[in-house]
C-alpha cells in the first residue's frame, strides 16, 4: 500500500509540475518537504524511506526520459493532442509509461493496474478506461516483442 501512497504522490510532481509550467525537480522538491516520512494518510498508509524513494524514482526516470515517454505516448494515442487530453489522464500515462519502461522490479499488471486506479480516483467518469486502453496496447506490444524474440 506504501506504493500506492507513493505513485500519487509522483504523480502530483508531474500534475502540478505540468499544470503550473514549473520544474519538474522543484515541483517534487515541494511536495516532498510537505510530506514527512512514516506520515500516514486517511488509508492507514504510511511512507516510508522505501515507498518515498521509489517515487522519487519515477519522478526521476520521467523527468529523464521524457522526450521518449511523451512521443511514444503522441504516437499511440489516436485523435488528441497532449492540450486536449485531460491533464490528469496525461500525466497518468506519463507516470505510468515511465514505471513500465524504467523500473524493472515491478510486474506491468500491477502497474496498469495501479495507473487505472490513480485515474480513476483523480480523473474523470471515463479516466479508467481510457488510461487502461492506452497502457494495455503498450504492454501487449512488449508482450510481442518478447514472444518474438524467443
Amino acid at each position: 500500500m506504501a506504493r500506492r501512497r507513493a505513485r500519487e504522490l509522483a504523480f502530483r510532481a508531474l500534475f502540478q509540475a505540468d499544470r503550473g509550467g514549473a520544474d519538474l525537480d522543484a515541483t517534487w522538491r515541494q511536495i516532498r518537504s510537505e510530506v514527512g516520512e512514516d506520515d500516514e494518510d486517511g488509508y492507514g498508509d504510511v511512507l516510508d524511506a522505501d515507498a518515498l524513494a521509489f517515487a522519487e524514482r519515477l519522478v526521476h526516470a520521467y523527468r529523464d526520459h521524457r522526450s521518449e515517454v511523451d512521443d511514444a505516448l503522441a504516437d499511440r494515442i489516436e485523435g488528441w493532442t497532449f492540450p486536449q487530453m485531460a491533464q490528469t489522464d496525461l500525466n497518468v500515462l506519463r507516470l505510468a509509461l515511465s514505471e513500465l519502461w524504467y523500473e524493472d522490479d515491478v510486474p506491468p499488471r500491477v502497474t496498469l493496474e495501479m495507473a487505472v486506479r490513480l485515474a480513476k480516483r483523480f480523473g474523470g467518469e471515463e479516466s479508467g478506461r481510457f488510461v487502461n486502453g492506452v497502457l494495455g496496447a503498450f504492454h501487449r506490444e512488449a508482450e510481442a516483442d518478447l514472444a518474438g524474440r524467443t
